[in-house]
């Protein structure tokens, strides 16, 4: 296996290895410590049938099932994201961390192309590790101890931004409103680093703030937090499989390919 670095902040494509179900414990474990290294991992040419692509996540842990988005009919846990040529919003645009209003937000995404346009289409991922040893340390013992509340209501609640878009089908608006506390600052599970933990999709503002000091303190870190200087970008083919450690990146998925078609299938994986 060969890792080789996609840029200086985040990201690695790695080759020499084939992702399917005779991968052996000794494979996993060199997948998941340049996982935990890199934060984005990039495999390509890879032929994967949905049994594959579920064996391969599960061999990391317990798959989730999204509370507001359908899988497939008998696999929940499975999402095909397909953006139509016709399609004037797409599913992930705009920079966030997966799934960051649950109360336990997820380790890891396992994103597999299928069909990709003929230009565009690419992921852009910012490594908030990155971004959090950025800060200065007046910033950083600001952020220390205090926790932010987040929420999908601005985007699976009723008229929500990601219920308009056709690549995935939505559901349990009202259960939207529902919210969490989460700390600023993340402390990694697995190498103890410390990541900005805010993102614009999901956050809704930080406690114990006034509402106008929390909102400019927020737009300062998204600001902050996906400054080009932390990112890598992923250019997809088919066969492409992307996996990202939620706990320390944000992603944006681009739609400038207006005209064509793209078909992702997705599976995420349960901290």
């Amino acid at each position: 296996m060969h890792v080789v670095p996609l840029s200086g902040a985040c990201g690695a494509e790695v080759h020499g290895v084939t992702l399917d179900q005779a991968l052996t414990d000794e494979a996993v474990r060199d997948i998941r410590a340049a996982f935990v290294a890199n934060q984005v991992l990039v495999f390509r040419d890879q032929d994967w049938s949905v049994d594959d692509q579920v064996a391969f996540a599960e061999r990391f842990g317990e798959l989730d099932e999204h509370p507001f988005v359908h899988g497939q009919p008998g696999r929940p846990h499975v999402l095909d994201i397909i953006t139509e040529p016709d399609d004037t919003v797409n599913f992930g645009g705009g920079w966030h961390t997966d799934v960051t209003f649950l109360e336990r937000p997820d380790l890891a995404s396992v994103l597999y192309a299928i069909e990709v346009p003929p230009y565009g289409g690419d992921t852009l991922f910012a490594s908030q590790r990155a971004a959090y040893a950025a800060l200065s340390p007046a910033m950083q013992q600001i952020l220390e101890g205090l926790t932010a509340r987040h929420t999908a209501e601005r985007q699976y609640g009723v008229g929500g931004q990601s219920t308009q878009s056709n690549a995935v089908g939505t559901k349990n608006p009202d259960l939207a409103a529902t919210q969490v506390d989460h700390p600023v600052v993340l402390t990694h599970t697995e190498t103890g680093d410390r990541s900005l933990y805010v993102n614009a999709a999901f956050t809704s503002r930080i406690n114990g703030f006034s509402r106008a000091e929390s909102d400019a303190l927020l737009n300062f870190l998204y600001r902050h937090a996906v400054q080009e200087r932390f990112t890598c970008r992923v250019r997809w083919a088919p066969g492409t499989v992307t996996m990202w450690d939620n706990r320390s990146v944000q992603h944006y998925a681009l739609h400038d390919y207006a005209g064509h078609r793209r078909h992702m299938r997705r599976v995420t994986i349960k901290s």
